[in-house]
Parts: structure tokens; sequence; C-alpha cells
């Protein structure tokens, strides 16, 4: 089984509990569509959804590098970054006074992941 297999699973479960966090502001707040205005269920929002638009694409390129034959202490590395990424980020993201420090590491972190599995890919297959 592919080690990326690991970062994939931890990311469903906090996917998961990213939802269920969000499902359950929408009920206290009686929100069925949108945001209500409401500036707390936006921010749940917001961090549910950019999970959903950064963390499948990184998956897929650090499984490509992997596959690829990337080293597996890379691959590791990238997955644990990917997985602090995205906890720093929704955390940071989630606060109604809002720290940047982890929002901007969360994305920095998530963006470094996505640079370095491309790179390896184009890497392991241009020489």
């Amino acid at each position: 089984m592919p080690a990326t297999a690991i970062y994939a699973a931890l990311s469903g479960l906090l996917f998961f509990g990213l939802s269920i966090r969000t499902i359950r502001m929408r009920r206290r707040h009686r929100v069925a569509i949108g945001d209500g205005d409401n500036a707390e269920l936006r921010r749940a929002m917001r961090v549910h959804a950019n999970f959903a638009e950064y963390t499948p694409l990184a998956l897929l390129l650090v499984f490509f590098a992997e596959s690829g034959g990337a080293p597996s202490l890379l691959v590791h590395g990238l997955g644990i970054a990917l997985i602090a990424g995205r906890l720093l980020h929704a955390w940071g993201v989630s606060q109604p006074r809002e720290n940047f420090r982890y929002r901007v590491t969360g994305m920095v972190l998530t963006f470094s992941v996505l640079i370095t599995a491309a790179l390896e890919i184009l890497v392991l297959r241009l020489l």
C-alpha cells in the first residue's frame, strides 16, 4: 500500500470533521443555503471549502511522486507537511480574531507540498 494512503486517510478524517462542524453550525444558526450573513458560519464554510479545494490535488501529486519513485522520506515529509498545513490553516481561519500566522503558515506548507511534489514528478519524468 502506498504511504500516500495514510495521508489520504488522515485527510478524509479531517474533512469529515470539518464537514460535521459546518453542518452543526448551519443547524445552530438555521441556515440551509449560503451563510445567512453570519460571519462564524462563513468562516466555517471557507475552512471546509478551502480544504476541499487544495487537499485533493496535493494528495494526487504526492501519490504520483511516490508512484514515480520519490524517496520515502520525501513522501512522508510531504504528507506530514500537508496535514500540518491544513490543520494550521483551518485553525487560523476558524478564529473570530484571526491570527494570520496560522493561516499563512498553513498555506505556505500547502503550497510547498504542491510545488515540491509537482517538481519531483517533473524531475523524475525528465531525467
